[in-house]
């Protein structure tokens, strides 16, 4: 996963929970993947629920279970 990846899925209340996928450095240049999860309801500022590092074929796993099983869509950066 080299690039940066956004998922989101829209709530009932107009706002959105949001999955993104940002590369990281992990130990002695490994790649590794941050995993950011929050909710969005603007005008508010987002707010970030949970944040992990993940493996790329481990975060490329997990963002394409989001899109078939939880409804997530890909998306430009909401942020």
């Amino acid at each position: 996963m080299p690039k940066p990846l956004w998922l989101v899925r829209p709530r009932p209340d107009g706002g959105c929970d949001y999955v993104s996928f940002l590369p990281a450095q992990g130990p002695i240049g490994a790649t590794t993947v941050e995993m950011r999860e929050g909710s969005h309801l603007p005008p508010q500022l987002p707010l970030l629920k949970h944040r992990k590092r993940l493996g790329a074929e481990e975060a490329e796993s997990c963002s394409r279970r989001l899109q078939l099983e939880s409804g997530f869509l890909s998306s430009e950066p909401l942020f």
